[in-house]
């Protein structure tokens, strides 16, 4: 019987210990943004240094930790080594971080009220705001991400205006027209910034906080 008992906490330790792979992989917070940005879609290095603003031996060190710790994986197209999530789990696994940091940590919720604070006017609509809108089909939806992200995957109808294009498509948008933001969730701060931007030029204009991601695991639970 001592023997079995040994055997099971061995067992139990050696768990633990793989588990701990992951939880030590994560404490970087570089790494939890290039996990976010690969939850977007597939990306190389080169895209990912842009994204990041990190210079490309800091992305490439970061990635083999993430691939070492089955994170992420790649395939190679010609010269370029494209990254993306390991497993759709992956994904849910950070959102679900998200949430549990946001709820457990006050500091976030000071930072994102620090930041929307000093926009004034600005709303925010929830999701089932922004279904009814879109089931009326009186709302134009922006999606603020890179084309590549929104080729990935999209809200069924929204439109693609990456931040950079965002002045040149607001020139041929009437004003008369509702328009709703979205781009990348939580830690991005483009759809805030383009909401401010286009009520400051007459529109009506909201911003939705949530990603892509998110609205799928809206819409599962809807239906």
């Amino acid at each position: 019987m001592d023997e079995l008992i040994s055997s099971a906490k061995d067992y139990k330790d050696e768990l633990y210990k793989q588990l701990s792979r992951i939880g030590k992989c994560l404490s970087s917070d570089k790494r939890l943004e290039i996990l976010n940005l690969l939850a977007q879609g597939p990306k190389t290095v080169e895209k990912l240094t842009q994204d990041t603003g990190m210079n490309v031996a800091n992305v490439s060190r970061h990635l083999q930790i993430l691939n070492d710790s089955r994170l992420v994986k790649f395939t190679k197209k010609g010269t370029y080594a494209i990254y993306s999530l390991a497993d759709p789990y992956v994904v849910e696994f950070l959102f679900s971080l998200w949430h549990i940091a946001e709820n457990q940590l006050s500091d976030i919720t000071r930072i994102k009220e620090d930041f929307l604070g000093g926009m004034e006017g600005l709303y925010t609509l929830t999701m089932d705001q922004v279904y009814e809108k879109l089931n009326r089909e009186d709302v134009v939806l922006l999606d603020l991400r890179p084309t590549d992200e929104y080729n990935a995957g999209h809200i069924e109808g929204a439109v693609s205006v990456p931040m950079e294009k965002l002045d040149v498509y607001l020139q041929q948008l009437p004003r008369d027209k509702e328009v709703v933001a979205y781009c990348r969730g939580q830690f991005c701060a483009f759809s805030a910034i383009a909401a401010q931007k286009m009520k400051n030029q007459g529109f009506m204009a909201y911003r939705m906080a949530e990603s892509f991601h998110e609205w799928q695991k809206y819409l599962e639970l809807k239906h």
